[in-house]
């Protein structure tokens, strides 16, 4: 007679030797299995930390820093794997050099030295500051180094030599005053507007007007086509703008008072500003440096301070707009172009270019068009979908929240597009 133990009583019985075996090959499938799964996440976290790196420095991270950055991703903090990225040298000697220079020169560059109002924008961003200062604050960055020459206010020798010997900017910009260097006062100090390559780019000859019309172009993301506004009251028109060009006064009423209702009101804040050189012997304006009439000063044109070339051809139009002060109004808060959304808080006027240079940076559309910007730079291509404007616009209010730090802006938008 058999054994009991050995007689199968019904279907579910299993002998014990087989038992333990299949179960300890499940187990260790299941081990194989786990930990196939965290070395293919640990390889995505090293993929991803990776593309961060390359998007906001432009190039690959060294091994210390890919880990750092990779153990970051796998704990749930890709921002802070990031911002990681932006300690490279590459993100400010690159990145933001390639980022600002076209926003200096009116051809819109990117192929020019490094100068001041770039070293500015750098700095800044690497000492988290707020970026709205750019449009009013006082200051200034230079940098320094064995065989750098000084600033100069009739020179760029300064920051080309920081360029040519390849000077870590991140580890050797310094932030000082332009009042304490270029001799215009602290309260005509408005950021980037009044650096001397600023100066020589938009200030250069002409009427003013190119410095606020490249502001608006760089720092707002719109220009002049798309403020044109003919509902706008066109008292403060200057002298020079013709009411009848080519004899037709339909051209003025239907285009002209569109762009200079807006902007002569707010260009006015230049009057005491201009750019002195020697057209004859330096024609490109390269020792020159940037010109303020500060109180008590008279230009002889004009017997006030306002500087003589708001008068250039004021004989077009004898009845226009004649600059007596650097007074602004902003027009604009009114009509369709209270959609760029001015500050309330603000009044809307002053005297100026750096309370001007407070009203467009506390702008919407200056956060919207830093965030924009970035985005650009970073993922290599504009916002294109529904998808991309509602991340434009969350990290529209992040850059407002974090006290418009810009560099919290590229951590963001690289994290955002690292998967592309």
């Amino acid at each position: 007679m058999k054994s009991k133990m050995h007689v199968r009583r019904d279907r579910q019985y299993v002998c014990p030797t087989r038992q333990y075996v299949r179960r300890a090959w499940q187990y260790g499938m299941l081990f194989l299995v786990a930990l196939s799964t965290t070395s293919s996440a640990w390889a995505d976290a090293r993929d991803q930390a990776k593309r961060i790196h390359d998007r906001i420095a432009g190039v690959p991270p060294n091994e210390t820093t890919l880990l750092a950055m990779a153990n970051e991703i796998t704990n749930n903090n890709a921002i802070g794997a990031a911002l990681m990225a932006t300690d490279s040298a590459d993100f400010y000697n690159v990145t933001l050099k390639n980022f600002a220079a076209p926003w200096t020169n009116r051809d819109e560059s990117v192929f020019v030295p490094l100068d001041d109002y770039q070293a500015t924008i750098i700095g800044l961003v690497r000492d988290d500051g707020d970026f709205r200062d750019i449009l009013s604050a006082d200051i200034l960055y230079v940098g320094s180094g064995a065989g750098i020459p000084a600033y100069s206010n009739n020179s760029n020798a300064h920051y080309e030599a920081l360029e040519n010997s390849g000077t870590d900017l991140q580890a050797n910009l310094q932030a000082t005053t332009q009042s304490s260097l270029t001799g215009v006062p602290a309260g005509a100090t408005a950021g980037i507007m009044t650096t001397r390559s600023a100066a020589k780019a938009f200030f250069i000859d002409g009427t003013n007007r190119a410095m606020f019309r490249f502001t608006l172009r760089n720092h707002l993301c719109n220009d002049m086509e798309q403020v044109l506004d003919t509902t706008r009251a066109p008292d403060r028109i200057r002298q020079d703008v013709s009411r009848s060009p080519g004899g037709d006064s339909r051209i003025f009423l239907n285009n002209c008072i569109g762009c200079h209702s807006g902007m002569d009101p707010m260009a006015q804040s230049f009057a005491y500003y201009d750019y002195i050189y020697d057209d004859v012997n330096d024609p490109l304006g390269d020792s020159g440096a940037i010109s303020y009439n500060g109180a008590g000063a008279i230009d002889p044109v004009t017997g006030t301070r306002v500087v003589s070339k708001y008068f250039n051809n004021n004989t077009n139009f004898e009845h226009g707009f004649i600059t007596t002060d650097d007074s602004w109004g902003n027009y604009w808060r009114a009509g369709q172009n209270a959609l760029l959304g001015w500050d309330a808080s603000l009044p809307g006027s002053g005297n100026g270019a750096k309370e001007m240079g407070r009203e467009l940076a506390n702008s919407n559309a200056f956060a919207q068009c830093q965030v924009e910007k970035v985005f650009t730079n970073v993922c290599l291509r504009p916002p294109q979908d529904s998808v991309d404007r509602t991340q434009i616009d969350s990290m529209m209010v992040s850059f407002q929240s974090s006290g418009y730090n810009l560099k919290q802006v590229f951590a963001e938008s690289a994290v955002y597009c690292m998967g592309d």
